[in-house]
C-alpha cells in the first residue's frame, strides 16, 4: 500500500462521518457507531485504569455479544493486539495460547469462570471481568488517532492440525486491505447487513466487525449458530449478506424447507473448505446466491471469492483473487500449468507478516518476496478460477494415488439417506492408507454400508471408494463449525470399524 502507511482510527472515524447510523443488532438491542465509539472509549479508559498499556498484548475470552464488541474496539483506541481465544478450549489450551502469545492480561466474562481459574493460578495473569467492569475508575489516555498499517491489531491462532498451534499476526493493513478488496469484489448496497453467526474469535467473524465500520453498515449478531432463528431473520429480511462454511449452510437449508429468503438476500459468503456441490446445486433451485470463497487465518479471511457473474458457469470454483491480491498454484517448487494440482500460494497486503515467536515457520511458510505457502491442494483453470481440492495434510495417498476427500464426499452427499459425511485416510500396510467415511444419516432414514458403497463404485474409480464406513451421531467440528478431521482419525484408532 504505497502512498499512505496509516488509516484513521475507523470507529472514530466512522462515528464523525455517520454517527446515527446502526452499527451493531444484537439480541432485540441496537446500538449506532457513535454509541458504540462512546462505549469503546469508556471500556478503554477502565481498561486502563486496570494497568494495561499502550502496545500490551491483552487476551480476550468471551463470547458473542456486545460486550465483546466494545472491548475489541476498546483495545484498538488503547493501541492493545488482542489475542483472541476460542472459548471451546480446554484450560491448558488456553494456558498455552495465553503464555505462548505473551499476554499480559486477560478479558473474560463469569461463563468462563473454571478455566480462568486455571489460567489464573497457572500464569498468574491479572483478569478483567467485564461483570465488575462497573467498579473499575477511569483513567484518561491517548486515544490513538491512526492506525500505522504494519502495526499488529489481532493474534489469532490456527488449529494446529500438526504440531502446537501458532499464532497468526494480523495487522491494521491486513484487515483494511481484507475488507477494501472484499467491497471491490462484492460492492456495497444502502441497505446492506451483515449477519454475523460466526465467533467473534474467528477471522470469519472479526472481519465483519472491520467491514462494518470501514462500510459503515451494521452487523446483525448472534449469540451462536441457530439455523432456525437464522433462517428467520434472513426471510424477514434482516440481513443482506451472511458468512458461513457448509456444514452451517447445510443445517439452514434442511430447516428452511419450501421457504426463501427475502429478495433483498444478496451473498451467502461460503468459506471454510470446498462446498459440496450438491448443496450449490440446491442453493442455486433456490435462488440462493451463494459465492464460495477461499480464505485462512493467515489471509485476514478472504483472498480468494467468486463474481456473482461466475457463480453458476464456474459451479465449484472459490473464484479469483481479490483485487490486491495474486495466487498461484506450485508443484514440486515449479510454477504449475492450468489445470495441474499443487500447492496454492498467496501474496499480498492482507497476508500476515509472519507467526508469533515462530521463526522456523516463517521461514518455511514465506518466500523472500512474499509469497505464502498455504499447505493447502488445489488448481488454476485455464482462466484463473481457482479450485480448492484440500489441505495437503488430508490428502490421502493409496498405492500411490492421490485421493482428495473432497471429492469423495462430493459423490456420498448425492445420496438420499446422508445428510452429514466426511472421509479422511487410514493407514494401511499394504495401501499405505485407505479412505475411511464417517457420515450422519438424515433423520428418519437408515442406509447400509453395501448400499453406501455400490452407490460410490457407480461414480467413483474403485480405489477412491471408502473401504471403511463408520456411521455417528454428529460430525465434530470446532467452533467456527469446520470438520475436525483429526477428531476423526483419532476415533479410527478407538472404534471397531465395519465394513459390510
Amino acid at each position: 500500500m504505497t502512498g499512505f502507511q496509516t488509516i484513521p482510527n475507523w470507529l472514530r472515524k466512522r462515528a464523525y462521518l455517520t454517527p446515527n447510523r446502526v452499527a451493531v443488532h444484537f439480541n432485540g438491542q441496537e446500538i449506532t457507531f457513535q454509541a458504540l465509539y462512546e462505549k469503546a472509549k469508556e471500556a478503554a479508559e477502565k481498561i486502563h485504569s486496570a494497568g494495561v498499556q499502550k502496545g500490551d498484548h491483552v487476551a480476550v475470552l468471551l463470547k458473542n455479544h456486545l460486550d465483546m464488541v466494545v472491548i475489541l474496539h476498546a483495545l484498538q483506541l488503547l493501541g492493545c493486539p488482542a489475542v483472541l481465544l476460542n472459548g471451546r478450549l480446554q484450560a491448558n489450551e488456553l494456558i498455552f495460547q495465553i503464555t505462548d502469545s505473551r499476554a499480559q492480561y486477560l478479558i473474560s466474562e463469569a461463563d468462563f469462570t473454571d478455566q480462568c481459574s486455571a489460567i489464573e493460578s497457572f500464569c498468574s495473569k491479572p483478569i478483567l471481568w467485564i461483570e465488575k467492569f462497573h467498579h473499575y475508575g477511569r483513567m484518561s489516555f491517548e486515544e490513538v488517532a491512526d492506525f500505522p498499517f504494519d502495526e499488529v491489531c489481532t493474534i489469532m491462532y490456527t488449529s494446529g492440525t500438526t504440531g502446537k498451534p501458532k499464532g497468526v499476526l494480523q495487522t491494521y493493513g491486513n484487515h483494511w486491505s481484507s475488507a477494501i478488496g472484499s467491497a471491490l469484489n462484492l460492492g456495497l448496497q444502502e441497505n446492506d447487513a451483515w449477519l454475523t453467526a460466526v465467533p467473534l474469535f474467528h477471522i470469519s467473524g472479526f472481519s465483519t466487525l472491520i467491514r462494518s465500520v470501514l462500510y459503515g453498515i451494521p452487523i446483525v449478531l448472534f449469540e451462536k449458530f441457530e439455523e432456525e432463528k437464522i433462517n428467520q431473520a434472513l426471510v424477514d429480511g434482516k440481513a443482506t449478506i451472511m458468512s458461513v462454511v457448509s456444514t452451517m449452510l447445510q443445517r439452514m437449508i434442511q430447516q428452511l424447507g419450501s421457504r426463501n429468503y427475502h429478495p433483498s438476500f444478496r451473498c451467502m459468503l461460503t468459506g471454510g473448505g470446498p462446498v459440496p456441490l450438491s448443496l450449490l446445486e440446491t442453493c442455486n433451485q433456490k435462488n440462493i446466491p451463494v459465492f464460495q470463497t477461499y480464505g485462512l487465518t493467515e489471509t485476514s479471511s478472504q483472498i480468494v471469492t467468486l463474481a456473482p457473474e461466475d457463480s453458476i458457469r464456474k459451479l465449484g470454483s472459490a473464484g479469483k483473487p481479490l483485487f490486491f491480491s495474486d495466487i498461484r498454484i506450485e508443484k514440486d517448487g515449479e510454477i504449475a500449468s492450468p489445470n495441474q494440482v499443487g500447492e496454492i500460494v498467496v501474496k499480498g497486503p492482507n497476508v500476515t507478516k509472519g507467526y508469533f515467536n515462530r521463526n522456523e515457520a516463517n521461514q518455511t511458510s514465506f518466500t523472500k518476496d512474499g509469497w505464502f505457502h498455504t499447505g493447502d491442494i488445489g488448481y488454476l483453470d485455464e482462466e484463473g478460477f481457482l479450485f480448492v481440492l484440500d489441505r495437503r495434510s488430508d490428502l490421502i495417498i493409496s498405492g500411490g494415488e492421490n485421493i482428495y476427500p473432497s471429492e469423495i464426499e462430493n459423490v456420498i452427499h448425492r445420496h438420499p439417506a446422508i445428510k452429514e459425511v466426511s472421509v479422511v485416510g487410514m493407514e494401511d500396510s499394504f495401501w499405505g492408507q485407505i479412505p475411511v467415511a464417517f457420515f450422519v444419516a438424515k433423520d428418519g432414514c437408515q442406509v447400509t454400508n453395501i448400499e453406501l458403497e455400490e452407490f460410490c463404485v457407480k461414480k467413483l474409480a474403485k480405489y477412491k471408494v471408502p473401504k471403511r464406513w463408520i456411521e455417528l451421531d454428529e460430525i465434530p467440528k470446532n467452533a467456527a463449525n469446520k470438520v475436525l478431521r483429526r477428531v476423526l482419525k483419532e476415533k479410527l484408532n478407538n472404534k471397531k470399524v465395519s465394513r459390510e
